[in-house]
């Protein structure tokens, strides 16, 4: 069981902007206040925090799976163990993604999601981004090219009602027959993000004036920069409501690029994921992803015919490889690892920062970037490791 209040003290807590020498109290598994490291507190268990970071547990709000499990196993099984294992790496509100699949293997996917309930060390399932099957044939990637179909809201509406209201993301391609209405139509329900696209520079900015207001793992399957055909991603620069989520795994995104997204987009609009499939947390390998067999060899993950099929690093791994490697300083990844996220999915009144009310959702980092310590909901799940 754990104790009914908890004091971090001293460590260096992340405010959304900056870090602040102070303790924080946990009551239940709400943060109750936080005050000056040298206020005396009484609790029940008191951990000392200096050396650490503290933090809002992570978001990842697209990835599909790990740990030998894809979310669209649509079994509770794979769920648990997928949310048992982000929770154990400081990711504690999940929004796994689908991949392009047949309707009723999605219905499966969404009715399992819907009755599916987390245990305590398991992380809050706060949505399910919907990654196909609304794509264009011309950029694939690594999903499957039998089962694209063009956007249809009839089916939507099904499968978000199946869902039970966790559908918070749909992924298109909106240079598709039918996207543009489907975008009118849908996006005060569903947050929708520009995907798997051959879109132009004036068919993204429709897009946009028709209601997205994302961008799906920025520069991978869409059209490059160019200078005389730029493509949707000025498109999306543009718009001051639209968020890019980027892949900091060190293998989809150079390190020089994501520095110039964060450039362009600004912290504020800029979203951290994983993309993480089954080989996350397991070597190399043979996999599967949306049906296909996927290689994994040094977290390089690849279809037979070598194009990239999702990640094999976790969230914490790729906001540490954001700081470490691109230079991002740790307030503005950390940020797009957290409050971002949170705001995208609507819930940033309980996760994504550290408040008075707010769910004690924590993760501790040491100097290095690893994570150090997890609490999940008020409970301690991964208690504080120090250095040797």
């Amino acid at each position: 069981m754990s104790a009914s209040t908890i004091c971090l003290r001293g460590g260096r807590v992340f405010d959304g902007t900056g870090f602040t020498a102070a303790s924080v109290v946990i009551k239940d598994n709400r943060i109750s206040r936080i005050v000056e490291p040298d206020v005396p507190i009484q609790a029940d268990e008191v951990i000392d925090a200096q050396g650490f970071v503290v933090a809002p547990g992570l978001i990842d709000l697209h990835f599909h799976g790990c740990c030998g499990h894809d979310f669209c196993d649509g079994t509770s099984e794979a769920l648990s163990a997928i949310a048992r294992s982000e929770a154990s790496w400081g990711i504690t509100s999940i929004c796994p993604a689908t991949m392009t699949f047949p309707e009723d293997r999605l219905l499966t996917v969404m009715k399992t999601a819907a009755r599916w309930k987390a245990a305590d060390d398991e992380a809050a399932l706060v949505g399910i981004n919907m990654e196909g099957p609304f794509i264009s044939p011309g950029k694939i990637g690594a999903q499957n090219p039998h089962f694209v179909q063009q956007p249809n809201i009839a089916m939507m509406h099904r499968l978000m009602d199946a869902s039970e209201g966790l559908v918070k993301l749909v992924d298109i391609a909106p240079e598709e027959a039918g996207a543009i209405e489907f975008i009118e139509q849908l996006h005060r329900d569903v947050r929708i993000s520009i995907a798997h696209t051959c879109a132009t520079y004036k068919q993204a900015r429709s897009a946009f004036e028709a209601g997205a207001r994302q961008v799906t793992h920025l520069y991978n399957a869409m059209p490059p920069l160019h200078h005389r055909a730029p493509g949707p991603i000025p498109a999306a620069v543009e718009e001051d409501g639209v968020s890019a989520e980027i892949i900091t795994d060190g293998i989809h995104v150079s390190a020089a690029m994501v520095r110039l997204a964060f450039q362009l987009f600004t912290g504020a609009r800029m979203i951290l994921i994983s993309d993480s499939m089954m080989a996350c947390g397991m070597g190399d390998g043979t996999f599967e992803l949306g049906g296909q067999a996927v290689s994994v060899t040094d977290r390089r993950a690849t279809l037979v015919d070598g194009t990239l099929a999702g990640s094999a690093s976790n969230l914490a791994d790729c906001l540490a490889w954001a700081i470490t490697e691109a230079d991002i300083p740790a307030e503005v990844a950390l940020r797009s690892a957290t409050a971002n996220p949170a705001q995208a999915l609507g819930i940033a009144d309980e996760v994504g920062s550290i408040g008075a009310g707010k769910k004690a959702d924590l993760v501790l980092f040491d100097s290095s970037w690893k994570v150090a310590g997890v609490i999940l909901r008020g409970r301690v799940i991964k208690p504080l490791q120090l250095p040797a």
